[in-house]
């Protein structure tokens, strides 16, 4: 798991022409405010049925990019799935979409971005998409991508950067 912690501003200092930035819309709610790993994308909408699946993988320290289409009408990541993540070893997820049990989620060693929270679940209809390229937040992120993220924001790059 990527336990150095990581500078979104210094990355964006020393790595300028080569970093994009999600457009500051997500709010911290993991136990972990700084992750990074290459991205495993999905694509879904309000059905976290391919994050089910996904999260009870080996996560080898990857960060999980969700479009949920930036729905606030149901949370795509709750307790039970963030804690399947840790366990197998994700740094993280960025969610464009909402979470629940937040207390819960905020007590893990486990890093989560999320647009907001909510209490409904999503419904269980088995659709989405995975590995695929997700645009959201003014950026297009491909599988393989690396992700950066902390207290300050989410930075894109085709290739791992040097953490600081």
């Amino acid at each position: 798991m990527n336990e150095k912690n990581i500078s979104t501003p210094d990355l964006c200092d020393e790595f300028d022409a080569q970093v994009r930035i999600l457009e500051p819309l997500f709010q911290n709610y993991g136990g972990r405010a700084s992750f990074y790993g290459a991205a495993v994308t999905i694509k879904c909408f309000e059905d976290n049925s391919v994050l089910k699946k996904l999260v009870d993988t080996p996560g080898e320290g990857r960060v999980i990019v969700m479009d949920g289409g930036g729905s606030l009408r149901r949370a795509i990541l709750g307790d039970m799935l963030a804690e399947n993540a840790r366990d197998n070893g994700w740094a993280g997820l960025v969610i464009n979409g909402c979470i629940r049990d937040c207390d819960q989620i905020a007590t893990l060693d486990l890093g989560v971005k999320a647009l907001n929270t909510h209490p409904r679940k999503t419904e269980k209809k088995g659709i989405g998409d995975l590995n695929v390229p997700v645009t959201f937040a003014g950026q297009t992120i491909k599988p393989g991508d690396w992700v950066y993220a902390d207290n300050n924001g989410v930075v894109i790059s085709n290739t791992e950067l040097g953490a600081t």
